[in-house]
């Protein structure tokens, strides 16, 4: 990964407490996985920012990289890798999530 694609993906973590990088927008996903985060996420009633990998391959490639998780989506909280889809649907049927952002 390039130093601007790295410098992008920290200053996205910086300018938000919660970001979720994603196939799509919040309100027109395009992947089920992102879909179903988004969801969780809006059920939860969590402040996110986003980012669509769609529109920068160097930033689709760069997060799995930054993060050495191969897929998207991926959340964020301050900074810090949470995880994907299944994790955040087991975060959410067992009661953790609110523990993260309680």
């Amino acid at each position: 990964m390039d130093d601007e694609t790295k410098e992008k993906i920290e200053n996205l973590l910086k300018e938000n407490k919660v970001v979720l990088f994603m196939k799509g927008i919040p309100t027109f996903p395009q992947c089920g996985f992102s879909a179903r985060v988004a969801q969780i996420l809006k059920k939860n009633n969590i402040n996110f920012g986003h980012f669509n990998v769609l529109e920068d391959d160097a930033v689709r490639q760069g997060i799995k990289e930054f993060s050495g998780w191969p897929t998207i989506p991926q959340l964020y909280v301050d900074g810090e890798l949470i995880g994907g889809c299944d994790i955040l649907v087991e975060l959410d049927e067992n009661g953790e999530l609110e523990e993260i952002f309680g």
